[in-house]
């Protein structure tokens, strides 16, 4: 099953290697990691997500983690409301008169176009992981010269009612 686990932690060198040798220990593979600082610059957050079948033994990483030193808090956000996004970088080969059929493709999904050369244009894309995996598989055809993500980074939603009270701000990836 797939875990989203995320970690504030002392924005120290050395930490993130500690962390990430605990899951390696266990045999966990990280399918993605993100880290960066938090509104304090003392502080990192990591989001980690990845796929195990030993859920005991996710337990006892998360324990083993909560012993560090440098680790603030733990959560294991796998079963509670998110807020998820990732962003890709898709250098696309593109002739010239290929752009418009590509500009029409990546418009559903919110995706623009940044950067564009002679042989090819790079899209960015932020969204869940289906919409970024959905997005690839479209301009697959064309050829994908060069592909970067980020991983996943996410946050508990916030669950207290009438936070936000109008449909410009609804849900969406």
């Amino acid at each position: 099953m797939r875990k989203t686990i995320v970690a504030t932690v002392n924005n120290t060198s050395g930490v993130m290697n500690r962390i990430t040798g605990l899951f390696a220990r266990r045999n966990f593979n990280i399918e993605s990691i993100t880290v960066g600082m938090t509104e304090n610059p003392r502080v990192s957050r990591m989001t980690f997500v990845m796929n195990v079948d030993d859920q005991r033994g996710l337990d006892q990483v998360i324990k083993q983690l909560n012993k560090q030193v440098d680790v603030l808090k733990v959560r294991d956000l796998t079963d509670e409301a998110i807020v998820a996004r990732e962003l890709a970088l898709i250098k696309v080969l593109s002739p010239p008169q290929q752009r418009g059929e590509l500009t029409d493709l990546i418009q559903p999904f919110r995706a623009s176009i940044i950067d564009v050369s002679r042989e090819s244009i790079t899209i960015q894309v932020t969204g869940d992981n289906d919409k970024v995996e959905a997005l690839i598989d479209l301009v697959k055809p064309y050829g994908i010269k060069e592909l970067a993500r980020t991983g996943i980074t996410a946050f508990k939603r916030d669950t207290k009612k009438g936070v936000i009270d109008s449909p410009k701000y609804s849900v969406i990836n």
